[in-house]
């Protein structure tokens, strides 16, 4: 792979960070929204085929972000706007709690498509409650795993140095 091409596949599956975190908090909702209606679709109708949509979405967010997302999408450019300043974070821990997002969906999709249905439904009981705490409470369940990960030197300084140093994240 040339280096104009691996340049180009970075920038391709590149996240954002700093991010807003109003926009991750609004993307947030909307997956409270996207989950509980999933929920009571899948517990009265069957339609637990949208933990597959639940889980593309996330997927998409943490191959890229925002950009190829339908709720990171809206959320960056219609809700987030419209609650103020960017409040900006840093990016890596957010990737991070995506991508817990990102399998937690994933297994419940898989459990439910193979029959496992109160599994599936407990995993995404999880990730409503998680993306309940990012959204209402600011608090972001991941990043602080995340946090702790680098505390522990399971992920390195250099992935988030704003992470662990306060001056570069007032910066």
């Amino acid at each position: 792979m040339t280096t104009s091409t691996s340049s180009g596949v970075k920038r391709l599956f590149a996240f954002p960070n700093p991010v807003n975190e109003y926009a991750t908090r609004s993307t947030a909702g909307i997956i409270v929204v996207l989950s509980v209606v999933t929920l009571v679709l899948g517990l009265t109708a069957g339609w637990g085929w949208l933990l597959w949509l639940i889980a593309l979405g996330f997927w998409l967010r943490v191959a890229g972000g925002p950009r190829y997302s339908p709720a990171g999408r809206l959320a960056v450019h219609v809700i987030a706007p419209r609650l103020g300043a960017p409040r900006l974070v840093p990016g890596p821990p957010k990737r991070f709690a995506q991508t817990i997002g990102a399998v937690l969906s994933t297994a419940a999709a898989i459990f439910w498509t193979v029959g496992l249905t109160p599994v599936a439904w407990v995993l995404l009981g999880l990730l409503i409650v998680a993306a309940s705490l990012e959204s209402f409470a600011g608090f972001c369940l991941g990043c602080w795993i995340f946090g702790k990960l680098q505390n522990a030197g399971v992920i390195p300084e250099s992935v988030c140095e704003a992470c662990n140093n306060i001056s570069l994240r007032r910066a």
